[in-house]
Formats: structure tokens, C-alpha cells, sequence
């Protein structure tokens, strides 16, 4: 495999031989300066311990470059990503002239997008906050921005989080989570489908985001949620397939939700759910195919919480856990 960014290759092989050579056909053609061992890619910090075969990758120099152009160097650290009891709304956007002013000078939407890269490359913990954040950068208030504030000062005294990558006891190639929050945006309605997949012990693909269409039940939100990771789910199978993987066993993705998962599983339960637009009776055909296999999972262990909701400290330091993160 040869990912390419502009100027920079990365090959990845399970063959020493094998890289060698692509290194001096390319040397035929290009000049090239070999870096050796791959120890940084795209600012994230890659480290291997051959020993107990574990890869972790890391950001740290990233966010505390963030911190320090957004002036929260100095910062007291906090132990959630958002307050637990903070419901963010459009009513928080500022509705007075003084008010407008108030936030002319604040750097909402550049810290917020800056905060994006962190929350899809290596922390996984910050993926929900970031995306609810980015909902209000046309027309930030000041509780908006407090809640910047509070996610910043959470990366303060979460700098040193790596996603670590080591064996796991399953025998799945990778396993995947589904979840969603009902009805959780205060404006539309609509509920935050949430998904994580992990290889090993760490998350591999994630995705917290606010869902199309208002489910009208729990039911309907996480069916949702769980087409969209069944998607995800598939993606992945076709992309092992092409690096030689052996994907013809059903992929099984877990739900916490026994009545979406009936849905899902059986026609009969149709009627319930058939006024949804047809693209989410997509899921109900893979598992019909064997390529997907939907199961029940229980709330408490449901790593992909923390991408649909705010979370207390004892939950946030139990599903950062489950996602691979650590120091």
C-alpha cells in the first residue's frame, strides 16, 4: 500500500523486500530522500512497541500549538468535553446589536476548525462536541463560545491521549458500534447518529453527526444511526478485500436498541418504520445478504455514547477507555 499527500509516500508492507524494491524503482525515475521508519505523518506522531505488537498514534504537539494561538496555554484543565447539564441552541446566538459586538472579535469558527482535525484524526472523545460546536459558526453567542472554552481546557489535561492499536481478544477483523440520541438538537428536533469501528483495541473510523430527517421515535433514530454505520461497514469490507483480507464472515455491528434491531433483522416489523424514505431499507438487505449481522449490545458497554451525547466525567473516562485512548 503507497498512500501519497502531495510530495510525501508512505509505503506500508508486510515484506521488508517488498518496500526496498518500490523505493529503488521510484529511485529510477524521482529523486527522493528516505525519511526511514514513518514517525510522523501529516502532524500526527506515530509510535510502535514491537514487543507487545502495539501501534499508538498521537496529536500533542498539535493541540498545543491550538492552545497557544487561542491563548488557553496556561489553562486549568477539565475532565469532560463539554458540560454534561449544556443543551447549545440557536437562542444562545446573539439577538442585539451590543451582543453582535460582543463577538466580532472572537475567534469562534477558526477555533472550531481547528478543533476538526484533532476530533477526526486521533480523538475520537471530541468528535460530538467539535460537531455540535460547528453548528452555531455563522452566528456564534457568548455560551457558544464558552463551550469552546470548556473543550479547550479539556484538551489541556487530555494533551498526552494516544489511540493505541494492539491485538484483541475477538476474532472479528474489526468490530463496530452504533447509537443515536433522540430528538437531542433543541432547534429541528433531529437526533446525533453516532458510529465507531475499531481494529484491535483502538477506533479505526468514527462519525458523530445530526441526522437528515426527525425521527419520530427512539426506534426510528437509532435505525437510522445504524444504516449509516452499516455503510461504513461495508465501505471497510471492500477496502480490507482489496489489501487481501478474508471478509466473507458477516460483519457484526452492535446496537443497544432491541426495537431498531428487530427492525432491522425482520420484514414483519414494517410497518412501524414505512413511512421512512426507502435508501434505509439498504440495512435490512445486507443483513438479508449475510454481509451484515446486527446484534444487541448494552448501553453500558456502547462505546459510541460518547459521539451522541455530553457525558459525566465517570462515563467520559469509561468510554474513552473503550476507544483505544490513553495515556
Amino acid at each position: 500500500m503507497i498512500p501519497v499527500f502531495v510530495d510525501d509516500i508512505t509505503i506500508a508492507s508486510k515484506s521488508l523486500d517488498s518496500i526496498q524494491r518500490v523505493k529503488e524503482e521510484l529511485r529510477a525515475h524521482f529523486k527522493l530522500r528516505d525519511l526511514g521508519p514513518t514517525s510522523w505523518l501529516l502532524g500526527v506522531k506515530i509510535e510502535r512497541d514491537r514487543a507487545k505488537r502495539s501501534l499508538s498514534i498521537s496529536q500533542r504537539q498539535y493541540a498545543l500549538d491550538i492552545l497557544e494561538r487561542y491563548g488557553f496555554a496556561n489553562c486549568d484543565p477539565v475532565s469532560t468535553p463539554m458540560d454534561p447539564g449544556l443543551r447549545l441552541s440557536a437562542d444562545m446566538c446573539p439577538s442585539t446589536p451590543s451582543a453582535v459586538r460582543e463577538m466580532q472579535d472572537v475567534p469562534y469558527g477558526q477555533a472550531v476548525g481547528s478543533l476538526f482535525y484533532l476530533a477526526v484524526a486521533t480523538r475520537p472523545d471530541i468528535a460530538r462536541t467539535v460537531g455540535n460546536l460547528a453548528r452555531f459558526s455563522k452566528s456564534p453567542g457568548m455560551a457558544h463560545w464558552k463551550a469552546v472554552k470548556h473543550l479547550f481546557r479539556y484538551i489541556k489535561g487530555t494533551l498526552d491521549y494516544k489511540l493505541t492499536y494492539s491485538p484483541a481478544s475477538s476474532d472479528e477483523l474489526f468490530t463496530s458500534y452504533t447509537d443515536a440520541d433522540h430528538a437531542g438538537c433543541p432547534d429541528t428536533g433531529r437526533s446525533t447518529s453516532g458510529y465507531v469501528i475499531k481494529m484491535g483495541t483502538g477506533a479505526i473510523s468514527w462519525s458523530s453527526r445530526l441526522q437528515s430527517i426527525v425521527a419520530l421515535s427512539t426506534t426510528e433514530a437509532e435505525f437510522v444511526a445504524a444504516v449509516s454505520a452499516g455503510q461504513e461497514v461495508l465501505w471497510l469490507r471492500n477496502l480490507l478485500t482489496e489489501f487481501g483480507f478474508d471478509v466473507s464472515a458477516a460483519s457484526r455491528l452492535r446496537i443497544d436498541n432491541l426495537s431498531a434491531l428487530s427492525v432491522a433483522k425482520n420484514p414483519e416489523h414494517h410497518g412501524r418504520m414505512k413511512h421512512l424514505d426507502l435508501r434505509f431499507y439498504w440495512l435490512r438487505d445486507e443483513v438479508a445478504k449475510g454481509r451484515i449481522a446486527i446484534e444487541h449490545l448494552r448501553t453500558s458497554d456502547m462505546p459510541a455514547d460518547i459521539l451522541t451525547k455530553s457525558l459525566a466525567k465517570p462515563k467520559v473516562l469509561e468510554m474513552v477507555k473503550m476507544l483505544g485512548l490513553g495515556t
